[in-house]
């Protein structure tokens, strides 16, 4: 009898191991909205741009269709990454000096008559991004002359923009123009001020002065605006996009006077400590893996609220914000940067109840029924 209490044990051992299920397997809750994917990049700590999930990019603007007297010219060589000197620090001068993180440049000085002016761009390689909360840490430049941008791209009609223009930034002004680029705006001239979907909105700081956190929440229905948790204005209507895109990181000048103004007199830097996305995936594999996965929904831990800060992302303390794919077994299945140092890369480690897991069971179970025998 003592031994069939040993293998009846050792058998519901196994058979609890073969259930057991990785958090978050059923994704992230934002405001009680559930989103199957994230993408999480912690610039404070990457050190290639490679293995960051972004994708820099390359392309021009003649001045014709740049919309300003100068043309655009977006480079890698405009975004530097610049961790911080030690893994175990959130905040604090970069390697090379400066702001730490990913530094998106707008080079300075005049580029002579109809010149180009380089500037820096990246993109997520996830374009599939459909619905979802975003939010980046980012201390825009103080110089005048530059957009700084944090948005959601398909197309020209289907956008949702956070604009910074450096020359705005004054004593008594501190605004973030918020932008749903639509067909209303393309049909005013690639002009959205002459559409509903534009609302400029002072914030309680300056930009320019330290990091603070911009994101949106994009529901089918509306686009929330947020500046360090606190909601700014809400848009709806016919501008609110459809369709899957990417998101993209920006700092240009073009010289246009009733925008970007510029070029800037020096180098300008847009410095951008972490990105984090949580959405849901228009791609039908990633749809599958999370049916796949995701067992039971109502399950303990299946799915885990994503925090919100309540404070600036500045110094150890507050710089330091959570991140799901630098803690344990909480992004099993999901598609995270290697970039990070910090980053759990290991392997969800539960067997499922599955055929291959029953196998597993009745193999092992076989084991044990043999050595107790042997004993």
């Amino acid at each position: 009898m003592p031994q069939f209490k040993r293998v009846a044990s050792l058998f519901s051992t196994l058979l609890f191991i073969s259930t057991v299920w990785a958090d978050c397997e059923c994704g992230y809750t934002v405001n009680g909205t559930l989103y199957t994917d994230l993408t999480e990049s912690d610039f404070l700590h990457i050190k290639n741009i490679n293995e960051s999930g972004w994708v820099p990019q390359t392309y021009t603007v003649e001045p014709a269709n740049a919309r300003g007297p100068f043309g655009k010219d977006a480079s890698p060589k405009q975004i530097t990454l610049n961790p911080l000197k030690s893994r175990y620090d959130w905040a604090g001068d970069g390697i090379n000096g400066g702001d730490a993180g990913a530094q998106i440049v707008v080079k300075g000085g005049d580029p002579g008559e109809g010149g180009m002016i380089p500037m820096g761009e990246m993109d997520t390689n996830r374009t599939d991004i459909l619905y979802g909360s975003f939010r980046a840490g980012i201390k825009l430049t103080g110089l005048p002359g530059t957009c700084g941008a944090f948005f959601w791209y398909l197309n020209d009609t289907q956008e949702i923009d956070m604009e910074f223009l450096s020359s705005q930034f004054n004593a008594t002004s501190h605004p973030v123009n918020l932008v749903l680029q639509s067909e209303a705006s393309v049909a005013a001239g690639f002009n959205a001020r002459n559409t509903d979907a534009f609302q400029v909105h002072q914030l309680p700081f300056n930009p320019s002065d330290g990091f603070h956190e911009y994101r949106f929440d994009w529901f089918k229905d509306r686009v929330d605006f947020y500046a360090d948790g606190v909601l700014l204005r809400t848009m709806s209507g016919e501008g609110v996009p459809s369709d899957p895109g990417h998101i993209t990181l920006s700092q240009w000048s073009n010289g246009d006077p009733k925008w970007s103004g510029g070029p800037p007199a020096e180098d300008a830097v847009m410095a951008v400590n972490y990105v984090k996305g949580y959405f849901n995936s228009s791609d039908t594999k990633r749809q599958d893996d999370w049916r796949n996965r995701c067992k039971d929904i109502n399950a303990p831990k299946a799915t885990c609220e994503v925090p919100e800060i309540t404070a600036p992302p500045q110094g150890n303390v507050s710089a330091k914000t959570f991140f799901f794919s630098q803690q344990h077994n909480m992004t099993v299945n999901q598609t995270i940067p290697s970039g990070n140092p910090n980053t759990d890369t290991s392997a969800a480690w539960s067997i499922r109840a599955s055929t291959q897991g029953i196998s597993t069971i009745l193999l092992l179970f076989s084991f044990v029924l043999f050595m107790e025998w042997w004993s």
